[in-house]
């Protein structure tokens, strides 16, 4: 047992351990242990386990951060991972001629396994991840569980026994990825090559300490995918509106909560872009990767760190305006680089897109207006709200949960009419009828841009939409 803040006592596998083998109660190693005659601490053995093998391992750095990716892959419960970390420990029980201590009552068959629960195991979260069907994330506060499948959260029916069972998860994880979480550093991050990715905090900085695990679950990247039934975000006519819209090169912008579809949308866009294009990618987290996922593509991207001013956003647009970038995407429009951005669509990278958290379409100008006021500059709000909604947010998405499915609800044109933004709609989605509207509302400028870009689909549109020229 072990105190708590609360004064409460939280109990503590590996003390407990402990406690049952000073008691007498655990069986000796043969021919090994203390010189009192009894076998190892299961405390200091997990101690020593757990630095045994956070301890670099490799030749070059590319083995030795590729041996991180094993240990925290083996955390978060991938199978193939885990089971060759339990063979390493395995062997160095041997080594050590520990294979054939046990300790009473632990419900583990071997040490190694003894040993594994506590350095790599997850405790209940292995009851979540036994079900990894359709599993994008999950999310623990305290000892409360989360389960998020087809982009909502329900609760978990497993919980945590106390708060320090997530503590030692978190431990584990910064350990094994040269990071730390303390009171001095509240938080850590932990992302995997594959895109999953681990967030953590406590000690103070969220009142309950906090665990999120976001899996990376797709592998197919096209407009074609997302007309599937399985997927249903679009379908077939609307497809062929938003490659006319890529060859037409408007500047696009996304909008939507939380997984509803936002980033796998974007990605799909960038797919239907021709694989020669220059595109630069600017993230705070590398969680794009279209170098990853687009091998064929002419992609440049950044990792833009707020804090470091030789390394953020301002000095990552300023670079990748001299790499000669014919479209940039910027994963989310934030507040100290929102005039960069705006700057870069109206100085010829026509066909950028973005993504910013604005509640409606009509919205987004003045959002982005706001955060480039923080500048300090002294621009005019009126004048800069009409040149971002012409020339920044030429056309937006809305993307948004209907029942289990993610979908495109909303594409609209931005214009100026009168002093104040309008959106033109181009696309509806109809929730009880259950399709999309399409009234096709584009500008005389824009469909004369979309006629020069791609006259057959024009042409096309222009049927769709009832228009005879």
């Amino acid at each position: 047992m072990i105190p708590a803040a609360d004064g409460q006592r939280r109990f503590s596998a590996t003390a407990y351990a402990a406690k049952l083998q000073s008691d007498g109660e655990t069986s000796p190693a043969p021919g090994s242990g203390s010189p009192e005659g009894r076998g190892p601490d299961l405390q200091a053995l997990t101690e020593e386990a757990r630095h045994m093998l956070a301890a670099p391992r490799g030749w070059s750095e590319e083995e030795r951060r590729r041996y991180a990716e094993k240990l925290n892959r083996a955390v978060i419960g991938f199978p193939q991972e885990r089971s060759e970390l339990l063979a390493v420990l395995s062997d160095w029980v041997i080594k050590k001629r520990l294979q054939h201590f046990t300790f009473g009552s632990m419900p583990y068959g071997t040490l190694a396994e003894a040993l594994f629960a506590e350095v790599i195991g997850l405790n209940v979260l292995e009851l979540v991840l036994r079900n990894r069907e359709g599993l994008e994330e999950v999310q623990v506060v305290g000892t409360r569980i989360f389960e998020v499948r087809d982009g909502r959260a329900t609760p978990s029916p497993y919980s945590f026994d106390h708060i320090g069972q997530v503590e030692r998860i978190q431990q584990n994880l910064v350990l094994f990825n040269n990071d730390r979480i303390n009171p001095r550093k509240r938080w850590a991050e932990v992302l995997l090559l594959d895109g999953s990715r681990v967030t953590m905090t406590g000690f103070g900085f969220t009142a309950l300490p906090t665990l999120t695990i976001r899996f990376y679950t797709v592998r197919k990247f096209e407009l074609e995918t997302l007309c599937r039934p399985e997927y249903a975000t679009i379908d077939e006519e609307i497809r062929h509106l938003l490659l006319a819209i890529v060859r037409a090169r408007f500047n696009m912008v996304v909008i939507g909560p939380t997984n509803t579809g936002k980033t796998h949308f974007i990605k799909a866009l960038i797919a239907a872009m021709p694989d020669e294009e220059r595109i630069v990618t600017i993230e705070g987290r590398y969680e794009l990767r279209l170098a990853r996922d687009f091998p064929g593509k002419n992609v440049i991207e950044y990792e833009a760190e707020e804090d470091d001013p030789l390394h953020g956003p301002r000095q990552a647009f300023k670079l990748a305006l001299r790499q000669s970038p014919q479209r940039i995407c910027h994963a989310e429009i934030r507040d100290e680089d929102a005039n960069i951005y705006v700057r870069a669509c109206t100085r010829g990278h026509e066909g950028s897109i973005t993504s910013v958290h604005a509640s409606a379409l009509e919205d987004v100008p003045e959002t982005i207006t706001d955060m480039c006021m923080l500048d300090g500059r002294g621009m005019n709000p009126v004048r800069l709200t009409k040149r971002i909604a012409e020339l920044v947010t030429q056309i937006g998405f809305e993307m948004r949960l209907v029942g289990a499915a993610r979908k495109l609800v909303r594409i609209g044109e931005f214009a100026w009419n009168g002093g104040d933004v309008v959106v033109r709609d181009l696309v509806r989605y109809d929730d009880k009828l259950g399709k999309w509207e399409m009234p096709l509302d584009f500008s005389a400028r824009a469909w004369e841009r979309i006629r020069r870009a791609d006259a057959g689909a024009y042409e096309r549109l222009r049927r769709k939409g009832g228009y005879s020229d």
